[in-house]
């Protein structure tokens, strides 16, 4: 059997997709390879079909539980004899798993890279065949990606301590040119094939939301979204919080975050994957390896530390290849926020020096700026993260939130003098105030605070009375962003003139923002059609997948994605030739679902002749 025969039996697909045929021929010749794949773009198959090909075992490297649990799981619904080796199983049931994989039951084993240099598996592996080791989730050993961690670097050991060096292959969503250098470096690749394929989804929308009421604007989000989603949240707190209020509002939420002992972890993330719960509000703990294709929005409740993870986490949306959407709720207070979590990290690297992980910070803090120019910038966000990546992109793509708001070039020096007025009488006071309060002065609010500190008595006090308190504060993050304005202090973080602040105290130097226009009354927009030729038919298929996976003991997506019962709808198969046709269904799942789909399109159909 050919690549192109374990493709169709093992996985039902006839074509590759752009770079995987390559990077299988890399790895099947001998030749290390470093693949770097957007999310959605089958990386697991550029290491999976060489792995059936070669003799021996291969082993995958895969840094979560659940991302092993998952990929194993569909990997043998698929037909292919795969296993994993982790903390979840017995120490029975972990010598079982290495029995049988010295016995050749196996040809793919996942584990974890903390098991490497354990003597039982080092015993292991220089006693059986190895013909590829696999590094998914890459970037995680690179001391400059987003998410570094030092059980990685186990890896070279471990291949330094093998009698003979198996072929190495390393794959990734997102890496930039820096991270792709040290992943090669890190893994001593030799000659490595390099293959970049893009970085662009256009099946994803990106939009940065800058609402005076996080709360409010991610409940009206949901409430006109349907469908799975993730919310994201910074810290554990704030999951917490959101989930309350989203289940108050009666919505199907649950929660994910390394403060939840691990049964209820794994209990919460099978009821999100198992469309038990639509809604999964996390941290950045949750997700990475999550195959669920038919995630149509994720939504992140705070910014993110950087484009890096953003670009991982929001890339989990829209893999069966529909339309989604991936949303910012920014406010300046992210940016605080993050910095913090940055600056007071409680994780040790005990493999790196002092130095070391002060240069780590530094570049996390680095990361953090690029982070909020992206959500304050507003040219289009698809370019800025394309280019990010180092790679070319339009300046207008058409499909994101900046493009598709129509922004003015607005002047606010008036507005600029008055804020730049107002902070600078404070400070002369030796008193400084947060955004907040200098907003509600601007604004004339007589608030307690403000009139027991005597602020109503400000000159400045309600100058900017006919502003709406949310513009007053985009304009003064804009000059905060511009230097005009800086934020002191991580505790209490308070404004205080800027380098810049010059420029408009005395050189009267003008201040032009770009500002959205005001957008006129929407025509009500006609209701959409349907996205699958018979709705009720896929409906029904989704009901059937739903109860033999609950049988099989997998999630929904395993049996058959939502694009596979697309398709069954589009050419209602009724025999196994013509089931065979449709993208993503092998020999294996035919013969173990084929019956019941094939039974239930038939029904449907005369049901629909007899009406």
């Amino acid at each position: 059997m050919d690549k192109y025969g374990v493709l169709k039996h093992y996985f039902g697909y006839d074509t590759f997709k752009p770079g995987q045929s390559e990077l299988i021929d890399s790895i099947l010749s001998g030749r290390d390879a470093l693949g770097v794949m957007p999310t959605g773009s089958g990386k697991s198959l550029c290491y999976q079909i060489p792995a059936m090909l070669l003799p021996g075992i291969s082993l995958i490297l895969s840094p979560l539980i659940s991302l092993m649990k998952d990929q194993v799981g569909a990997l043998v619904q698929s037909g292919v004899p795969a296993a994993y080796l982790n903390s979840s199983l017995s120490a029975t049931q972990q010598a079982a798993v290495l029995r049988r994989a010295l016995n050749g039951a196996y040809k793919i084993l996942y584990v974890a890279p903390e098991r490497l240099n354990s003597e039982d598996f080092l015993g292991f592996a220089l006693n059986t065949g190895l013909s590829m080791l696999t590094v998914d989730e890459a970037h995680c050993i690179s001391h400059w990606g987003h998410d570094f961690r030092p059980s990685y670097l186990k890896i070279t050991e471990f291949i330094s301590r093998l009698q003979y060096r198996p072929v190495i292959s390393a794959f990734t969503a997102t890496a930039t040119a820096k991270v792709r250098s040290d992943i090669a470096h890190a893994l001593t690749f030799k000659d490595p094939f390099v293959l970049v394929t893009g970085f662009d989804r256009k099946n994803l929308y990106f939009e940065v939301r800058k609402p005076a009421s996080k709360a409010a604007e991610l409940i009206k989000y949901i409430r006109s979204h349907a469908g799975s989603g993730i919310v994201y949240c910074a810290t554990r707190k704030s999951v917490e919080q959101v989930t309350r209020e989203l289940q108050d509002h009666g919505f199907s939420a649950t929660r994910y975050h390394a403060g939840l002992t691990d049964s209820e972890r794994r209990e919460n993330q099978d009821d999100f994957l198992y469309d038990k719960k639509t809604i999964m509000v996390a941290t950045n703990a949750f997700g990475m390896g999550i195959d669920k294709s038919n995630v149509s929005y994720v939504l992140h409740y705070h910014m993110p530390k950087n484009i890096e993870s953003y670009y991982q986490e929001a890339g989990r949306s829209g893999r069966d290849g529909e339309r989604a959407e991936c949303v910012i709720l920014y406010s300046p207070k992210d940016v605080l926020l993050n910095r913090f979590l940055i600056e007071n990290s409680q994780e040790t690297n005990e493999a790196l020096t002092a130095e070391e992980r002060e240069t780590i910070k530094e570049n996390e803090l680095d990361l953090l700026k690029q982070m909020t120019f992206y959500c304050t910038t507003g040219d289009c966000l698809r370019s800025f993260i394309l280019e990010y990546f180092g790679e070319q992109a339009p300046v207008y793509c058409g499909h994101c939130g900046s493009c598709d708001t129509v922004f003015e070039s607005t002047d606010v020096t008036v507005e600029a003098q008055k804020i730049i007025s107002c902070v600078i009488r404070i400070n002369r006071m030796n008193r400084s105030f947060g955004r907040s309060m200098i907003a509600d002065i601007l604004h004339g609010s007589k608030n307690a605070r403000i009139i027991d500190s005597g602020m109503d008595k400000l000159p400045t006090y309600a100058t900017m009375s006919d502003d709406s308190l949310h513009r007053i504060r985009i304009i003064m993050d804009y000059m905060i962003e511009n230097q005009y304005l800086r934020i002191s202090g991580s505790e209490y973080p308070v404004v205080i003139p800027g380098r810049r602040a010059i420029e408009i105290v005395k050189q009267n130097t003008p201040v032009f923002m770009k500002l959205p226009m005001a957008k006129k009354a929407a025509k009500p927009k006609p209701v959409k059609a349907s996205r699958h030729p018979d709705e009720e038919l896929f409906n029904k298929l989704k009901a059937l997948r739903t109860h033999l996976a609950l049988k099989a003991g997998v999630p929904p997506y395993v049996v058959f994605s939502n694009a596979v019962l697309s398709e069954m709808c589009l050419k209602l198969p009724c025999t196994k030739d013509e089931l065979l046709n449709v993208s993503g269904i092998g020999p294996i799942k035919c013969e173990r679902y084929g019956d019941s789909f094939m039974r239930l399109i038939k029904d449907h159909i005369e049901s629909v002749s007899e009406n």
